[in-house]
């Protein structure tokens, strides 16, 4: 696959830092949040991933035209975070275990997605594909079919969000994906090994570690990047500040 390449790289002036990443139409500018949050722009839209951490650190970004949320756990899907954002234009992608949760007559529309099944709102192409933790059990904290992980089609590139997953086989089995966000840390998603082997399974062209807060080696993001770049030098690992209070 061939590498993409970034065009520059710039800070906001609430110290976030901002990648472009072109397309076949316009860049999209990728802006990491906090934890498992992003933003992402492309043509006129906008685009919240898991809004978390308070409606503060989005006073510099956009008012959201499609907001995409993975679960139902709080870092996840946090109405306190929503609640303090101008959502009333705003499309709300989520699973059903989120959807009923929502608050009624607050956003432009909710829209469910359940894993496995796609749909195009305003020019992106939305496929949901699961996420869950192994081995599958009745008392995982991510039971598979609850939540969703995310791949976007932006300007004929592909961009996939793990949401809270282990390396689970419909993870390490995708094709063609050209942006990967990969969550990490115990117990609720992946350890680096795991990240790093899924990572090297599926080949994106670029990767981001994201969602790795934790002690004990599991916010290793050096160690996660010499692991894939170990195996799989041709995926591009980009290390981003993701908590930006550190």
């Amino acid at each position: 696959m061939k590498k993409l390449t970034i065009l520059f790289l710039f800070f906001t002036s609430i110290g976030f830092a901002q990648d472009i990443i072109p397309t076949e139409k316009t860049p999209v500018k990728v802006t990491p949040i906090l934890h498992g949050t992003v933003v992402l722009e492309y043509e006129n839209l906008t685009i919240y991933v898991d809004p978390y951490g308070g409606a503060e650190l989005f006073s510099n970004q956009k008012n959201a035209d499609i907001v995409l949320i993975t679960d139902i756990h709080g870092d996840h899907h946090n109405q306190e975070t929503l609640d303090g954002l101008d959502l009333s234009q705003a499309i709300i992608i989520a699973p059903s275990a989120v959807a009923e949760k929502l608050p009624a007559n607050t956003y432009k529309s909710v829209e469910v997605l359940g894993n496995g099944e796609s749909k195009s709102l305003l020019g992106v192409g939305i496929s949901a594909i699961p996420m869950y933790n192994l081995p599958e059990t009745s008392d995982s904290r991510h039971p598979k079919g609850r939540g969703n992980g995310y791949i976007l089609n932006l300007g004929g590139k592909n961009f996939y969000l793990s949401g809270d997953t282990e390396d689970i086989p419909e993870m390490r089995s995708l094709n063609n994906i050209d942006v990967a966000f990969v969550c990490m840390n115990l117990p609720y998603t992946m350890d680096v090994e795991q990240a790093a082997s899924a990572v090297s399974a599926f080949k994106p062209g670029i990767v981001y570690p994201y969602h790795y807060r934790g002690g004990n080696g599991l916010s290793d993001v050096e160690k996660f990047k010499t692991l894939v770049n170990g195996t799989t030098p041709e995926v591009e690992v980009r290390l981003r500040n993701w908590y930006p209070e550190n």
